[in-house]
């Protein structure tokens, strides 16, 4: 997997910012409470320091942490080791911090029936911990992502574009858009990182082409693309990838080797918004964050979305860094660069570079 090597190996490397996160997830994010099961599952290419601080943050609140570590798998939305699915069960907060990802397997969907509260923060390194939580104004994020989907919601058509070919539309109808990084303040609730809003289209109106620039994740083989990965989006539906260089090749490949149709389906649309984060890493969680970019989710699609929810063998992420966005014409972002007053005056407030 390509990512940007950053993984410094001193114990004490960004020790008290990482720690400034650490309580921030645990008691504003995740509102762990005193005599809460705290699960944090982890895997060999986990950076072990994040787990230590989240378990100690959650020590310190007077929850019970409890972390787990398992082989990695370079797969994403696949079903755990047993242990790992009981583990998930007994647990009111579940914190994922492994490569391959369990969100959306059966195991997940029992966890979140039985009330647990989780987030995914898959590949969490202590680079990603301080800038995309610690330094994180939430309150401000999430007056932008608000305020993007107010501007999203009040028009009919959703219209995406960049300078390297991508043109995809469609009708949001009355399908919710999601903000996420909002707390887990309540029974079985799934949240992310701030920094995102996230819906699915109505699928038959979902047409045109997407193109990855950015990063991919699923396959392993992908992670930061090198040379842009062109898909072909028919009602919803991949219907060809094409592109130069081993990037185009290796994704066409994995995702017929899937050997399912529901695998070519479009899952979500998501825009990145989140300050901390200002370009790919190959960690897809920071990946579809990077702000201002746009993100499309390939292959299973969860019923949270809104719509009709199907199962798939994996699902894979991707995004473009660079995009306008433009609802019923009118432009909200050019380039990458929101220009919508309302959004840039939001920006401003934050100290965003550029404006």
């Amino acid at each position: 997997m390509e990512v940007t090597n950053r993984v410094e190996s001193r114990s004490d490397y960004l020790s008290f910012e990482a720690f400034v996160g650490a309580r921030k997830l645990i008691e504003e994010i995740m509102c762990v409470t005193e005599g809460e099961n705290v699960l944090i599952t982890t895997d060999t290419s986990s950076d072990m320091r994040v787990a230590e601080l989240l378990g100690g943050a959650a020590k310190a609140v007077g929850a019970h942490p409890v972390i787990v570590r398992y082989e990695t798998r370079w797969v994403s939305a696949v079903e755990p080791p047993a242990p790992v699915a009981g583990a998930a069960l007994g647990a009111d907060v579940w914190i994922e911090l492994q490569l391959g990802y369990i969100m959306h397997s059966n195991a997940f969907r029992a966890a979140m029936e039985r009330g647990t509260r989780y987030t995914c923060l898959t590949g969490l390194d202590v680079q990603m911990l301080v800038d995309t939580v610690a330094k994180v104004d939430y309150q401000g994020v999430r007056e932008l992502g608000d305020k993007l989907v107010e501007l999203m919601s009040a028009g009919e058509q959703i219209r995406i574009t960049s300078r390297n070919g991508m043109d995809i539309t469609g009708r949001t109808g009355d399908r919710p858009i999601h903000v996420r990084g909002i707390p887990a303040d309540k029974p079985g609730m799934s949240v992310m990182l701030a920094g995102q809003i996230s819906w699915n289209p109505i699928e038959e109106s979902q047409n045109g082409t997407i193109v990855f620039d950015g990063a991919v994740w699923p396959p392993d083989e992908n992670g930061l693309v090198s040379n842009p990965i062109t898909l072909t989006v028919e009602n919803g539906v991949v219907t060809d990838v094409s592109g130069q260089g081993r990037d185009a090749d290796v994704y066409r490949s994995w995702l017929a080797a899937q050997e399912d149709p529901n695998m070519y389906r479009v899952a979500h649309w998501s825009l990145g918004y989140n300050p901390g984060v200002t370009k790919s890493t190959g960690r897809i969680v920071e990946d579809e964050r990077v702000f201002g970019c746009v993100e499309f989710g390939i292959g299973t699609k969860g019923a949270w979305i809104g719509g009709e929810p199907w199962v798939a063998p994996a699902h894979s992420d991707g995004s473009n860094l660079a995009p306008s966005i433009y609802v019923d014409g009118v432009a909200l972002e050019e380039d990458g660069r929101y220009i919508h007053p309302e959004l840039v005056e939001i920006c401003r407030r934050l100290g965003v570079d550029g404006y």
